[in-house]
């Protein structure tokens, strides 16, 4: 197991760790460092019953009651798939403090039209808004503000989306805003930029507003999950994993769900680094309907550092640095000359349509199977495919990875490669560019561990002066608000560590100003 200090403090209580996936749901029980149960069951389409029965069967195969379970951990895809399908999504009301400036690219500039449609244009640009250094550009318009909130009370909107221009560097504009539109609307659900997003304006809104249409499907996952573990007699606090590898409460989660978004990914990662007791390395996490792959930097994956495309929005706020391929178990293997392994998969209805499964359509496992890689189902049923077909197949797989690999390097020099998820009987025994490759015990369910092993954190992203306080001092202080803001999300102060410090010197601007990004990490007090 690893040995990193985040893990070396795991408590020896029974915890319960959950990944709904796309193709399974994913669950563990374990004390300490160890897997004491693990099952994979088939997504449902309602999520809940997917989880309940994982979580029942871990419990009921070793006859572990339900009062001795000391946390829940779960990781869900719903707010993802809600955005990419336009579901469940409710109209916002957004207020920009930015004026005299920014009025030329107003709010939802460059959004699918779709997804405007579902958010409408209810948008407020308000006088105020600050410097790069926190200082004020002009007064906040409390009377327009005023007046925004009023037009949200006449339309019925409840989910509101605060921005202001440099407002991680100065909450009060933002925060005073918020209070304003409370006393109008007590029931709004309201989101502040400088909560989710990092520095830049557009991709920051973007964020918030994104946030705030999900208050409502936030709101119904959180209800479903009390209900859930309440229904399997298990009252231990409930902890949703975050896509920074780390936990938040099921009170966070209400104000934060755009948290969660590639939160699958990430635990798959951070369960490869649990198993695998390496703290630097790529994972190729293969699962039913995708491969995704990223890099660990000290057992936490790398953070993407250019804006990401979210359901056809950018956005800013953190996200880990993951190449998604179309390639899983599930893909469908189709050609009789040119071969095509996906991108479209038959997902968790694998055990259903598979020809290994007693179905008639081609996967990627079926071929796996025929080629003699592994034991599933009934090979029979694959006997008369062509070797040919099979090699085609697989070499078509193999160059797929490989690429994939290639593209998430960083330099020439080789790495090792850690294999997660059901479908890694998919992934060659060597890949270029790989020093070796990993298969852990208990691979297929790297990412339930991975949440069940999550912690809680703090990060910070602003621009500091270097000639005012000195590297070292700016630094430090930047440490500092880090760790505050890991205590207020729930870690023990005792168990503080910090995970990454990066420095961006900003030379068009006067005072050795530097953008400094740091993140710590430490045991969550609530998971006993």
């Amino acid at each position: 197991m690893i040995s990193s200090p985040a893990n070396k403090s795991l408590s020896d209580s029974l915890r319960i760790g959950v990944d709904v996936g796309g193709t399974n749901t994913d669950a563990v029980v374990m004390s300490g460092v160890k897997v004491v149960s693990w099952f994979k069951s088939p997504t449902t389409d309602d999520i809940a019953t997917g989880i309940i029965t994982a979580i029942k069967h871990v419990l009921s195969e070793n006859g572990i009651p339900t009062q001795s379970i000391g946390s829940v951990m779960i990781g869900t895809t719903q707010f993802t798939n809600a955005l990419v399908e336009r579901k469940k999504l409710v109209e916002a009301g957004i207020i920009r403090i930015a004026l005299p400036a920014t009025a030329s690219i107003p709010p939802l500039t460059d959004w699918p039209k779709d997804l405007v449609d579902i958010i409408g244009r209810h948008i407020h640009l308000i006088a105020g808004g600050y410097e790069y250094d926190g200082r004020q550009i002009s007064r906040l318009d409390e009377i327009a503000i005023l007046k925004a909130a009023q037009d949200f009370k006449r339309k019925g909107l409840c989910a509101i989306a605060i921005s202001c221009v440099f407002s991680p560097m100065n909450m009060e504009m933002e925060q005073r805003a918020a209070e304003i539109v409370r006393g109008e609307i007590p029931e709004a659900k309201i989101t502040l930029s400088s909560e989710v997003g990092r520095l830049g304006l557009l991709e920051r809104e973007n964020a918030a507003i994104l946030n705030a249409s999900l208050s409502r499907l936030a709101a119904a996952v959180v209800k479903s999950c009390r209900r859930s573990l309440d229904n399997l007699g298990i009252s231990s606090p409930i902890f949703i994993s975050q896509n920074d590898g780390t936990l938040m409460g099921l009170d966070q989660l209400e104000r934060f769900p755009i948290m969660t978004f590639a939160s699958g990914p990430t635990n798959s990662m951070r369960g490869a680094a649990f198993l695998s007791n390496l703290e630097d390395a790529i994972v190729i996490d293969i699962g039913g309907t995708t491969t995704d792959i990223g890099v660990l930097v000290k057992g936490f994956p790398r953070q993407s550092a250019v804006s990401v495309d979210i359901g056809g929005v950018r956005t800013n706020f953190r996200m880990p640095d993951i190449l998604s391929v179309g390639l899983g178990g599930g893909s469908l293997v189709r050609g009789n000359g040119a071969i095509t392994v996906g991108p479209d998969s038959v997902g968790f209805k694998l055990t259903e349509m598979a020809r290994i499964f007693g179905g008639e359509t081609l996967t990627a496992t079926d071929i796996v199977v025929a080629a003699g890689l592994a034991d599933i189902g009934n090979p029979a049923a694959v006997a008369d495919i062509e070797p040919g077909t099979i090699t085609a197949v697989l070499e078509n797989i193999h160059q797929n990875i490989a690429i994939a690999v290639d593209r998430m390097k960083t330099s020439a020099e080789e790495i090792p490669v850690i294999l997660v998820g059901g479908g890694s009987i998919l992934a060659p025994a060597n890949i270029p560019g790989a020093s070796r490759v990993i298969i852990p015990d208990y691979y297929s369910v790297a990412n339930a561990i991975g949440a069940a092993i999550a912690q809680a954190s703090g990060e910070v992203d602003k621009v500091y002066s270097y000639n005012s306080l000195g590297r070292d001092g700016a630094i430090q202080q930047a440490i500092e608000e880090a760790k505050n803001s890991a205590v207020s999300a729930g870690a023990k102060e005792d168990s503080l560590r910090v995970v990454d410090v990066s420095e961006l010197p900003l030379a068009y601007m006067p005072g050795g100003m530097t953008r400094l990004r740091v993140k710590v990490v430490g045991d969550h007090s609530g998971v006993s």
